[in-house]
């Protein structure tokens, strides 16, 4: 039986891998995790920027190796497997830091050994690393390592320069101006971190919703058209259902394949 087009998948490329952690799939701010350092660090922006490369090392070596080791992991240990990779650059990450950034090591205090712990870098081991090559792997982790790194920064600095009145330890409001000290306390930290989520989530949907008209009504080359086994209609841009989701589609086709099959051999 030939393969059916509408059901081969596509290696994403490594732009689309790297840039869907910037945004889209921000840890921290659309996936809402790795919190407990978003909200405890972010008091500075030396804070926010060690923690965020910290966690971006690890993320990247990490991915890698355990993509290098995915198909040499039994499936019943890999989540003990994943946790030594990550806890082995953990170490590595903290004396690095404790060797050369004493201060920032005492800053981010059980933080930096809790990246062992962390959602996001386990996550994206259990969920892509394990499951696609080490490049991907790497443009995942480096996506979003540094997805990650950009909303800690953004706290920081919002959190330093209104709590503080400094940024990187420079004093930038005027004397006259009292900081205001809730910034730096964890009722701050939620208030500014409700903000980026919600321009977060206006910066991804806006764009959409303003080309959506102009994308439904673009009319698809006749090739992709004889090449769907499906009747959705995609051929008529006023039509409704050309809004089918593809993955929905693509159920769809596997179920028809299936009957046909199943058919063909009664």
């Amino acid at each position: 039986m030939a393969a059916n087009p509408s059901l081969t998948t596509d290696e994403p490329t490594l732009a689309n891998t790297f840039s869907k952690g910037l945004l889209e799939e921000n840890p921290a701010l659309r996936q809402m995790l790795g919190l407990c350092p978003t909200l405890a660090v972010t008091t500075a922006v030396t804070n926010g920027l060690g923690m965020g490369m910290a966690t971006t090392f690890v993320l990247v070596c990490s991915g890698v190796v355990v993509s290098l080791l995915r198909k040499a992991i039994p499936s019943s240990v890999r989540i003990p497997a994943f946790i030594t990779i990550i806890a082995s650059f953990v170490t590595l990450v903290m004396m690095l830091v404790k060797a050369y950034l004493p201060a920032l090591d005492e800053a981010l205090g059980i933080y930096l050994p809790l990246i062992v712990v962390n959602c996001i870098v386990l996550g994206r081991a259990e969920m892509f690393a394990s499951k696609h090559g080490p490049l991907q792997a790497a443009a995942d982790g480096a996506g979003m390592g540094l997805g990650f790194t950009i909303s800690l920064s953004l706290m920081s600095a919002i959190r330093e320069v209104l709590g503080a009145g400094t940024f990187l330890g420079v004093r930038v409001l005027p004397p006259f101006v009292e900081p205001m000290i809730i910034m730096v306390m964890p009722a701050g930290g939620f208030a500014v971190l409700g903000l980026l989520i919600a321009a977060s989530v206006y910066l991804e949907q806006h764009p959409r919703h303003k080309h959506k008209v102009v994308k439904r009504s673009t009319q698809p080359s006749a090739s992709l058209c004889a090449a769907c086994p499906i009747n959705c209609g995609i051929g008529d841009p006023t039509n409704e259902e050309c809004a089918k989701d593809e993955f929905v589609e693509m159920l769809e086709a596997a179920v028809a394949a299936a009957k046909k099959e199943k058919e063909g051999d009664a």
